[in-house]
């Protein structure tokens, strides 16, 4: 690849699909310990991607995608997330994202002793974010 100047290459990778494959000047996303933002010749970096925006920036214009859980790496001028899942605005349901909510509402109100609350918890959050997201986007 030619020198793109201020530009990193950017990779999304979903068990399904290859979710983005272009370049950037800037992501901001959430990981474990925290939002980051990340720029061409970032030190090198691996960390664990929590559910939330994916910011991506080039030219002074912004993206925004659902990311949901997976793994970062920076690697100076080359960024590799590999995703659990990974939505743009225009595809993610708003009505399968409602229900998800509301599924995860119950569990976490539920008296149930067997209920992995963590799991219903990391639930509400990806379908909270789906929604914030596509009403942001589709009203």
């Amino acid at each position: 690849m030619a020198d793109t100047g201020k530009y990193f290459r950017l990779q999304v990778i979903a068990p399904d699909r290859i979710f983005l494959d272009g370049e950037a000047d800037m992501i901001e996303l959430t990981t474990t310990e925290g939002e980051i933002g990340v720029l061409k010749d970032h030190i090198p970096l691996t960390a664990i991607v929590a559910p939330g925006i994916l910011r991506i920036k080039k030219d002074g214009e912004e993206r925004e995608a659902a990311l949901h859980e997976g793994f970062l790496e920076i690697l100076g001028d080359k960024v590799v997330i590999l995703a659990e899942s990974c939505e743009w605005p225009e595809e993610i349901d708003i009505n399968r994202a409602n229900e998800a909510k509301i599924r995860a509402e119950r569990r976490l109100k539920s008296a149930d002793a067997e209920l992995n609350e963590t799991r219903a918890e990391l639930a509400l959050r990806r379908s909270l974010i789906r929604l914030s997201l596509a009403e942001k986007y589709h009203r």
